[in-house]
């Protein structure tokens, strides 16, 4: 069966269960963001494992669900947990569930990530909008045959992340009382953190944040015309800056604390793209 044709199945499925909804607005939550999506009005919710060709995140803070409902009136698809390279999985798995929301018809789509600081000036439990990324990862999501259906052979990524999303965050930002600041992330394979000597690096190449998400689905989105906003949950500092060793419980505890934040600029940033006509 052609990636095509899973992507199908799966859309056909999830689209049976929604009774007719169509989502406007798609929502990846990274590590420790996932509870966004139980703030969702009249929601339903589909386990990633009972879903064809989904795969199920083991990793803590990913509770693996779709789940559809709305937003000050914008219907949305949020993916509560997400998929890692690491878990050893393909790109094209890690990005499937990217796929099938595209087939329902999503187009703008909002990425979250927990996200090391590497730019000391970041502070943890800060958001930052994420600018453009650095591809660290060891293949791409695109590797293969193309499929012409879905996209162009080699897709242009000038405005990976879209600058009039930025712009509508921005003000989402102020209404909840956030000044947001841009970055640069890297995406790297992981599961391990990075050295000090890998932090040095990717500061001399220009990133301000890393993590072991979001690139691929950013590419994929991309790759089918559809808009992205990429944002950074500061968790941490990066290795070597402060000393202390990380670990992924402080990643998630941080990005709990920020989550009233959280939960305020993406309810503002769905109002903006409700009077866009995403609703």
């Amino acid at each position: 069966m052609t990636l095509y044709d899973r992507i199908q199945e799966s859309t056909a499925i999830v689209r049976s269960r929604l009774g007719g909804r169509a989502p406007a607005v798609g929502l990846v939550l990274g590590s420790g963001l996932g509870a966004f999506a139980d703030t969702l009005v009249d929601a339903v919710r589909l386990p990633y494992e009972d879903l064809p060709h989904f795969a199920v995140s083991r990793v803590p803070g990913h509770a693996g669900r779709l789940v559809v409902g709305c937003v000050r009136g914008v219907t949305v698809a949020a993916m509560q947990g997400r998929v890692h390279f690491y878990e050893g999985h393909g790109l094209d798995v890690v990005t499937f569930p990217i796929r099938v929301l595209l087939a329902l018809g999503v187009r703008t789509f909002v990425i979250t990530n927990a996200a090391g600081g590497i730019n000391q000036a970041l502070s943890p439990g800060e958001l930052v909008l994420i600018s453009d990324h650095l591809n660290l990862f060891p293949e791409g999501p695109l590797r293969g045959e193309n499929d012409d259906r879905l996209g162009t052979r080699f897709p242009d990524m000038t405005r990976a992340y879209a600058p009039e999303l930025r712009d509508l965050a921005r003000r989402a930002g102020k209404r909840a009382g956030l000044d947001l600041r841009e970055g640069v992330y890297a995406g790297l394979p992981g599961p391990s953190y990075e050295t000090p000597a890998e932090i040095r690096m990717l500061r001399t190449m220009g990133a301000d944040l890393c993590g072991m998400s979001t690139v691929p689905e950013v590419i994929v989105a991309n790759h089918q015309g559809a808009r992205v906003l990429g944002i950074s949950c500061v968790t941490n500092l990066a290795a070597g800056i402060t000393g202390a060793p990380l670990s992924h419980a402080e990643v998630t505890e941080t990005a709990a604390k920020a989550h009233a934040s959280f939960v305020k600029l993406l309810e503002e940033i769905l109002v903006e793209l409700g009077k866009e006509g995403q609703g």
